[in-house]
């Protein structure tokens, strides 16, 4: 249930009816607009008389909300939201490039690569410490020690961190990191996703690989619920019956998810096509299509990389694209 408020409601009686709705035993999130003030109900709403609400002189109207995603829900928080990470703005209008390599190697190869995504335009460095493998004879990330030498590299350039966390065990690592993302296959990993939200922290949600949109929403809905409002969604292609690319990017789900949800929304066109030819046109196509920003996997010597070396772009490659997708959103936008 929602409780729009009017527009000449005083501060003083929006926390009385907010104490009084909280005394019925729901949770209430406020999302204050330039032109109205939402209260959005989460809990058993049942016995909340909706008619006495309705009937106070400060409410223009009471809705109920049947969609089971509340907090992300955009009936609850009309306008965009806006995540900080550091200094950088996602949403909400902000455009934001996240760019670096798949996985950590060596303090040489991620300080390099922080440095050439920085001079491109990125605003966040991504890279992957704990790494989710499909096999388990393969690399699987320099774990902590992964961790720290993003942060020599964030030292280095002054550029957020983002990266993946694989399990609860690990949130003690994850402290100072500015970005924590959950990756695919941990989309649906509730427990991480309840931890993860009591941290309080800016949280990139991967979708995972076979997974609908309201599913997507759901998880959110997890960590919001634990805490973090901060939610950043991330399209990042969906398995089909087609085997030519690594996956499909489903653009369309970027107006969809702006229509359901206040959240940024970015694409993964790397994860998507796993092809770095590809990732060119997937990138410039989100950037048409509404996407927050981009996550886009670039590398020094992609021939050498211990992980994904086929879909990572070399950061003169990168460079031309950060350049371009610029020039598509200034025809995009306006």
């Amino acid at each position: 249930m929602i409780v729009i408020l009017k527009h000449s409601t005083t501060e003083e009686k929006r926390n009385q009816l907010i104490s009084w709705l909280k005394r019925q035993g729901v949770d209430v999130h406020v999302s204050v607009g330039e032109y109205q003030t939402v209260l959005g109900m989460v809990g058993n709403t049942d016995m909340i008389d909706k008619e006495l609400v309705a009937s106070l002189d400060i409410v223009d109207s009471v809705k109920v909300v049947t969609d089971p995603f509340k907090c992300c829900n955009r009936k609850f928080h009309p306008d965009d939201s806006v995540i900080s990470v550091g200094d950088v703005k996602i949403g909400g209008g902000n455009f934001c490039m996240i760019a670096g390599p798949c996985s950590v190697e060596s303090e040489e190869q991620i300080v390099s690569v922080a440095k050439s995504v920085k001079a491109a335009g990125a605003g966040l460095l991504r890279g992957g410490a704990f790494k989710p493998r499909t096999s388990p004879y393969d690399f699987q990330g320099l774990k902590a020690t992964g961790l720290e030498l993003l942060k020599i590299a964030r030292q280095e350039t002054g550029l957020p961190i983002v990266t993946e966390v694989m399990g609860t065990a690990d949130l003690h690592l994850f402290e100072d990191v500015d970005l924590i993302q959950i990756g695919a296959r941990n989309m649906q990993n509730y427990d991480l996703l309840r931890e993860v939200g009591k941290m309080g922290k800016p949280v990139l949600l991967k979708r995972g690989l076979a997974n609908t949109i309201k599913e997507l929403l759901m998880s959110a809905e997890y960590i919001m619920a634990g805490g973090s409002e901060d939610v950043i969604l991330c399209e990042r292609g969906i398995r089909t019956f087609d085997d030519y690319t690594r996956n499909t990017l489903d653009l369309a789900v970027v107006p969809v998810l702006h229509e359901l949800t206040h959240l940024p929304v970015i694409v993964d066109p790397s994860h998507a096509t796993g092809l770095a030819r590809l990732v060119r046109p997937m990138a410039l196509a989100a950037a048409v299509c509404g996407s927050d920003g981009l996550i886009i996997e670039v590398h020094n010597d992609p021939m050498h990389a211990l992980c994904d070396g086929a879909q990572s772009l070399l950061p003169e490659d990168y460079a031309k694209l950060a350049e371009e997708v610029r020039k598509v959103r200034e025809v995009a936008v306006r």
